[in-house]
């Protein structure tokens, strides 16, 4: 299956219950402000937040105020709006070669899919042919080492860890002395989830950061927060949280097709401006792929989208 058709099946569960509201909305009446209240409240309650609701209805009022039009022609142009938002924040994930060596580091809180994302990353970079080190900087949670593994196994590139309970800001110190000692291309770091109400597990990813920036003053050169397509927007607080203790660069979503809450990247997008990179609907390698604002704008409701 090609990545378009996973992409609109994986939204499908948004793309149907944004439909479902819109559907009624447009239906043989003329278009007008009780068109554009309903037109709203469907937005905003298919996640997309109120200000990018209320930013994408008064685009619409201006183009179709006092019109009639056809149900997919209605889809069509606010597929545009929201296209609109999100492609400036379109940005393709790269390794730069004027880093030796580049780190990135994955954070959000627990379940978000950091680690897995972290394996599916060095397959992809690997396969690029960059020399990928993996730090599982996750030094409390067993699994998440063995998983790491699995995927370092899988992708024939090296892991650094350490025995459960060990300070993950000495083994990501550790990490980068090895990687320049190797002339490694891109270190990986899996951090810890983390609720953000915790105070003191904030502070350890602070700390973390700070031995990065005692070795590589200008790194992380990617500091990645992994969010949850499932959990809505929840996503926009748990953002906020994590935006100055990691100093947030941008944003990869997960499970996408988890949920009908697809909608929440809209808000985010609006509300933060950060670059999206990266968007998953599936569990394989292939079912993280760069993020592209029209397709997702489409996908989102439910329009063709052509391979």
């Amino acid at each position: 299956m090609s990545w378009l058709k996973k992409l609109t099946e994986g939204l499908k569960k948004t793309s149907s219950s944004a439909k479902s509201k819109l559907s009624g909305i447009f239906i043989g009446k003329k278009i007008d402000a009780d068109t554009m209240e309903s037109l709203e409240e469907a937005l905003i309650s298919s996640d997309l937040g109120v200000s990018a609701s209320q930013k994408i209805v008064k685009e619409f009022e201006k183009n179709y105020s006092g019109k009639t039009s056809d149900q997919e022609e209605l889809l069509e142009a606010l597929s545009k709006s929201i296209s609109n938002i999100l492609e400036p924040l379109e940005k393709e994930l790269i390794v730069s070669d004027d880093h030796h060596p580049h780190i990135m580091m994955l954070v959000g809180v627990n379940g978000s899919g950091k680690t897995t994302t972290a394996g599916k990353l060095a397959k992809r970079f690997s396969q690029q042919g960059k020399k990928v080190i993996l730090v599982a900087a996750d030094t409390f949670r067993a699994a998440a080492i063995e998983q790491l593994k699995g995927w370092a196994e899988k992708t024939s590139v090296e892991l650094i860890s350490a025995e459960r309970g060990a300070d993950p800001a000495a083994l990501v110190y550790q990490s980068i002395e090895k990687a320049r000692i190797q002339k490694t291309d891109l270190i990986l770091i899996d951090t810890a989830g983390r609720l953000q109400n915790r105070i003191e597990l904030m502070e350890e990813l602070a700390k973390i950061v700070r031995v990065i920036k005692k070795l590589e003053p200008e790194a992380p050169h990617d500091s990645l927060i992994v969010l949850d397509g499932t959990v809505g927007q929840n996503a926009l607080s748990q953002l906020k949280a994590f935006l100055d203790v990691a100093a947030i660069t941008g944003l990869i979503m997960t499970k996408l097709d988890g949920s009908a809450r697809g909608g929440v990247l809209v808000a985010l997008a609006e509300e933060f401006g950060l670059p999206i990179h990266l968007i998953g609907v599936g569990e394989t390698a292939e079912d993280l792929q760069d993020f592209n604002a029209m397709a997702y704008s489409r996908a989102l409701l439910g329009l063709t989208l052509e391979d």
